[in-house]
Order: structure tokens, then sequence, then C-alpha cells
């Protein structure tokens, strides 16, 4: 079940989600439909997206990931208002782009791309403060994206911490 009041669980699958492309995108292309931990869904939806993205330059991916988490306030408050639910839980275009900013400092590599998934699940379901209060306190498109988002800026303050000192020690980086 949920933890939030207002919460409808992911068994539900309203039918828009296959009519509605606003939907679809918020469902991550559906994988928020799936009965079991949809939010796991979600993040592993946003994997195939990480090499695409590390093709960027700095400044594309920084682009990139403002402009996702801008649309994302507005189309999960959106689709969060259409469904008449606070957060369902099959909207995970949050952990998606939560994901995307948890492996932004990560060199490629699919093991970078499973220890990110596996730490930003870890921290999403964990959900330490400030992040919990954040979860059942700020409402609507902000409060659902805000909490994946932060999520996503410690994980990737961590990663790019470990990975600068690892280039450090490896005498790599000066």
């Amino acid at each position: 079940m949920t933890d939030h009041p207002k919460q409808v669980p992911a068994e539900f699958v309203p039918p828009s989600v296959w009519r509605n492309p606003w939907h679809f995108l918020a469902f991550g292309f559906g994988s928020g439909t799936l009965p079991k931990a949809p939010g796991t869904w979600g993040s592993l939806v946003a994997l195939p997206f990480i090499p695409l993205w590390q093709m960027l330059p700095d400044w594309g991916y920084w682009l990139m990931l403002g402009i996702t988490m801008l649309f994302g306030f507005w189309l999960c408050g959106k689709v969060a208002d259409d469904l008449r639910v606070h957060d369902h839980e099959g909207i995970v275009w949050d952990e998606m782009v939560g994901m995307w900013i948890t492996l932004w400092l990560v060199p490629e590599g699919w093991y970078w791309l499973l220890a990110g998934f596996l730490v930003f699940r870890f921290f999403d379901i964990l959900k330490p403060w400030p992040i919990r209060w954040i979860d059942r306190h700020v409402h609507g498109g902000v409060g659902i994206m805000l909490d994946d988002v932060l999520a996503g800026v410690r994980l990737a303050g961590d990663a790019g911490a470990g990975v600068d000192f690892r280039l450090i020690r490896s005498g790599r980086v000066q």
C-alpha cells in the first residue's frame, strides 16, 4: 500500500495513460502502469537515456536536466490534477529525472549505471530527512518532483566527489 493519505495505489491504472500523451509521459512511457514497484520500473526506463545524455557537452546535460525538471513540475502536477490525486504511484517522471540527475557525473559504463540505479532506488525508498518531509508536506507538481530531484542532487554530489577522488588518487587529475 502507500504511506501518503491521498496517494492512489499503482494497481489502479487510469485508462487515460494509453490515450493522453501527457499521462503516458508522466507514467514513464507506460512503465508506471506495472503493478509492482512502479518507481523501480520508471527508474529502469530512465537508464537507456543516460548514454545519450552523456554525449552532450556539460552545458547540454545541464540544460536537459533543467528542462526536464521544470517540465516535470508542470507535467506531474497536471496529471495528478487530472487524476484527482496528490501523487499516483504510477507517475514516475520524477524518478526518471532523479535518475538522470544522479547519473550526471558518473563515467560511462554499465556498472556505473547499475550502481547509480541501486543507490537511487535505495534512497528513493528510504527517503531520509529532509526528503521524507518534502514528500509529505510539499504538494502539487513541485512536491511530486522535489523529493526525487533532491535525492538525485545528493547522490550526484556523492558520485562526483567519489569519481573526482579516484581520479586524483590515480594521478589522472592534478
